[in-house]
């Protein structure tokens, strides 16, 4: 009897860990993230294991594979987790076809990117995109609209700054510029000047949050103990824009997120304005990535972006994120595990990572 409700405690101690979701579904994102092992045979696996899933009151989780080895258990045939993963296979082609994207004037096709590198346009795609989290062509494009917020600050008109940015044409341009820039080209070059900026402070139980919002979505998530501060945040990234503050109707906005920030497993349901360089997106878009509950090293990210050096870089594109919980920098950890620096305070982090953990009520 006293096995049987053993049996039973440790089957509901998995279930209740966020890690058994990535697990079922194996998930290849988390890989490296984690480890799991099965008492039964022995062997310790990576989330994305094609193996049959094993009963949960048998399965532990590990942080390392030599946590899993030091425990007794060895390494699974089947998915090798103690050998790189298909991301730090492939981490080195990856990354010079992103410096061939980035270096070209015309963007490469997809077959000669391929050639490049060695791999098939078929095998090339599917793993460019498992490790960078975007496809060649949107990262292509992203680098080339990186290209064109700068020549718009050089240039002495919008399209001398399109054609040199790698447009063959205006028109192709100004069909995506608000997606690009967030608004007009020629109120980009003046400072967001014309362009209208909605947002309200308001209190919840980390502090002071300011949510702001302009006509494509939320665009920032502020935190902190300071409502001046906060408002001095956002005159600094719009300085020219008309910032509207006190409208009864964005209460029920700033609600939503307040609420989002209780209770972080609800998810946060509303259209986002994403705004910076194409490799803050990228990074950007990996910790969107990253399961409710669960952490990720800097590293862990790096090497998902084909950088595996680039962990500074990581570590600067989380702290310029200006949409706290929407994009989840509060999941990324140091390699140990412990809670590196926060922008908006590592003890908010610390809460953030305590109430995805709680069990739901």
């Amino acid at each position: 009897m006293n096995a049987s409700i053993n049996n039973a405690q440790l089957a509901t101690n998995t279930r209740e860990d966020p890690r058994w979701l990535a697990v079922l579904s194996r998930d290849i994102r988390v890989d490296g993230s984690f480890y799991y092992s099965v008492q039964t045979t022995g062997v310790y696996c990576r989330p994305s294991c094609a193996s049959r899933h094993a009963r949960p009151e048998h399965v532990r989780f590990h942080a390392t594979c030599a946590d899993a080895e030091q425990a007794g258990f060895r390494p699974c045939l089947r998915c090798k987790p103690n050998q790189p993963t298909l991301a730090e296979h492939y981490a080195n082609k990856v990354t010079t076809a992103c410096r061939l994207i980035e270096s070209a004037e015309v963007t490469p096709k997809l077959a000669e990117l391929a050639d490049q590198v060695g791999i098939s346009s078929y095998h090339f795609h599917r793993i460019f995109k498992t490790i960078t989290g975007v496809t060649p062509k949107q990262y292509a494009n992203a680098q080339r609209n990186k290209r064109v917020q700068e020549q718009l600050a050089r240039q002495a008109t919008v399209t001398e700054a399109i054609f040199d940015a790698g447009y063959n044409a205006n028109s192709r341009f100004y069909e995506q510029a608000d997606a690009v820039l967030g608004m007009t080209p020629s109120a980009y070059r003046a400072g967001g000047a014309n362009t209208e900026i909605r947002f309200a402070i308001g209190d919840c139980s980390l502090g002071n949050i300011l949510v702001a919002q302009s006509e494509r979505g939320v665009c920032a998530i502020l935190l902190g103990d300071d409502v001046s501060q906060l408002a001095n945040d956002l005159q600094q990234r719009f300085p020219k824009a008309n910032l509207i503050s006190g409208e009864s109707a964005f209460d029920q906005l700033v609600a939503t997120v307040i609420r989002f920030v209780e209770t972080p497993r609800l998810g946060l349901n509303l259209p986002l304005d994403i705004r910076g360089t194409a490799f803050q997106q990228r990074v950007w878009q990996i910790l969107r990535d990253i399961p409710v509950g669960t952490t990720a090293s800097y590293s862990d990210i790096a090497h998902r972006l084909g950088e595996p050096k680039a962990v500074r870089a990581v570590a600067k594109a989380c702290a310029a994120n200006n949409l706290a919980i929407a994009i989840p920098c509060h999941r990324v950890v140091r390699i140990d595990g412990g809670l590196a620096g926060y922008r908006w305070g590592v003890e908010r982090k610390r809460e953030l990572l305590a109430r995805e953990l709680a069990p739901t009520l």
